[in-house]
């Protein structure tokens, strides 16, 4: 999109505006002021909320608001995709000159009025108005989507405002990362259990904008697996918490996924907007290296050959951070492909469910079934899902690696793939060979989330991403450790200075993207 640049003005004035201190009490109005209605109006002023949620978890609309919540951090951090566009003449946050103006709406699609965080409290504040305890079935599923929408932003930036966000009084107060993981569990926890009453209960379909219709089961084994995520999330930093609350998972009478949780936004996937009419996105190199190497047939679904004629009709990607001076350059190269052919947004698999309980089973969680089970479970629901054939065959090859990388313009980019991580699950080797096996197939299966694929390329290194060639971050960020979070922005700092400069406090390093978050601790995963 060459025309991003003129949205950044906007961008900082916009969230300056909305997102600033001085609106916090319109943000948090007293809710006796409503007036009291019967139950069935009540619900629509509630359904009305949960619309917000449902498309602001991941902006569909318009294109841009993603590619600047997800598509120039998430999407090229986790190694997915790479833009051949030369924004800002090439410094940028590819290179690691973080465009606060961009990174903005990251936070803004959480806070701002009608988004995640107002939407929740309004949420909350009906219910309570009512007086009829039935309708708490709709805070434990806003709580489900709040949880789903806020351990991303908390991924991202570390501190949130999130246990203190309904209190005028507090609405500004950063919790640390530790806090607001503690809370994400309780409230998951909560919904899991309380939800199971409400299993027959109709009065969320009209308001259900996912796959699950107002299925009261199926949303309770989505918040049961999204806890299991969270729980693998913090098990380097807090052994016994993250066993603790994987093992509830494990226990649970939930279940885990047994359908992907896909939400129906109305718009055009801003993938297909971003790649296909700007052709401001890419094949990433270590998409091309991983997928070619293993001969995988999802690479037809994901991505489409290189226009590019001297390419031959082959499938080539871009390292991030190289010098790029035109789009001209790299732009030809594969696009984006069917996978985003649709107005719908998948906030989680089965297959990431399977792969969850593959690394639940290698550490030895309780109530964790067979590893290998899990891990060929999970590749054959990504095969599944995306309708390719020939997964007992994939998964029993035992030679294929990934390919190392070469530019097709450039050979000073050209890079080895570290490691010889193969298909056919090695139960004989060690537990970090293991691991690299599940999460590399997880990686391939969550595309094109990048935003969760980076957080789990941060906690465990898998798989191998390459670093940037340039780096223009004057050595705030490491090349080889590569980039762990985002700069609070600047909407915040401008308002709410004396919380932001709190929450740095609560870094473990300064206010930049080579800081790690809470749970982003170095060394082994076990």
């Amino acid at each position: 999109m060459n025309k991003i640049l003129k949205y950044i003005a906007a961008s900082v004035i916009t969230l300056s505006t909305i997102n600033c201190t001085d609106n916090f009490e319109s943000l948090n109005t007293d809710p006796y002021g409503i007036t009291d209605e019967s139950l069935t109006q009540m619900n629509n002023h509630i359904g009305s909320k949960f619309e917000n949620m449902f498309l602001n978890v991941v902006n569909a609309t318009p294109a841009w608001n993603y590619q600047l919540q997800q598509g120039l951090n998430g999407d090229v951090y986790s190694g997915y995709m790479t833009p051949p566009t030369p924004f800002a003449g090439n410094v940028n946050n590819m290179t690691y000159s973080l465009v606060n103006g961009w990174n903005g709406f990251i936070w803004g699609d959480a806070y701002n009025v009608g988004t995640i965080m107002p939407s929740v409290k309004d949420i909350t504040d009906k219910v309570a108005i009512s007086g009829d305890d039935s309708g708490q079935k709709f805070v434990y599923l806003a709580n489900i989507i709040k949880v789903t929408a806020m351990h991303r932003v908390s991924d991202i930036f570390g501190p949130i405002r999130y246990s203190k966000f309904n209190d005028f009084a507090t609405t500004g107060t950063y919790d640390s990362q530790n806090i607001a993981y503690n809370a994400f569990f309780t409230e998951l926890g909560t919904a899991i259990t309380e939800l199971k009453a409400f299993e027959n209960d109709a009065q969320f379909i009209p308001f259900d904008r996912t796959n699950f219709n107002g299925n009261i089961a199926e949303w309770r084994k989505f918040a049961n697996t999204l806890r299991l995520r969270l729980a693998l999330r913090v098990s380097k930093i807090d052994p016994t918490l993250a066993q603790t609350q994987g093992e509830l998972s494990l226990a649970s009478d939930a279940g885990f996924l047994t359908a992907d949780v896909v939400v129906n936004t109305g718009f055009p996937h801003p993938v297909a907007t971003i790649s296909g009419s700007w052709g401001d996105i890419r094949m990433s190199a270590e998409m091309e290296s991983i997928l070619k190497g293993y001969e995988d047939d999802r690479i037809e679904v994901y991505f489409n050959p290189a226009e590019d004629p001297s390419l031959n009709g082959a499938y080539k990607g871009i390292r991030m951070g190289v010098d790029i001076t035109e789009k001209s350059q790299y732009g030809a190269h594969s696009s984006i492909g069917s996978v985003v052919d649709t107005e719908s947004i998948t906030w989680m698999t089965v297959a990431e469910g399977h792969f969850l309980q593959a690394e639940a089973a290698l550490r030895n969680w309780s109530g964790a079934t067979d590893v290998k089970m899990h891990y060929e479970a999970g590749v054959a629901a990504s095969f599944d899902q995306h309708g390719i054939k020939g997964v007992d065959t994939y998964l029993a090859d035992n030679t294929k690696t990934p390919n190392d990388f070469v530019d097709a313009l450039n050979n000073a980019n050209d890079i080895a793939y570290p490691s010889e991580v193969k298909l056919a699950y090695d139960i004989t080797g060690s537990q970090e060979a293991q691991l690299e096996q599940i999460i590399t197939q997880k990686w391939i299966a969550m595309f094109p989330d990048g935003q969760e694929a980076w957080s789990e390329f941060r906690r465990t290194g898998y798989p191998r991403v390459f670093p940037v060639v340039i780096n223009n971050s004057a050595g705030t960020i490491d090349t080889d450790i590569q980039i762990r979070r985002i700069n609070f922005v600047d909407s915040e700092k401008n308002t709410n200075l004396e919380n932001v400069t709190k929450a740095v406090e609560l870094l473990s390093g300064p206010d930049n993207g080579g800081t790690r978050l809470w749970w982003d601790v170095a060394g082994s995963n076990f």
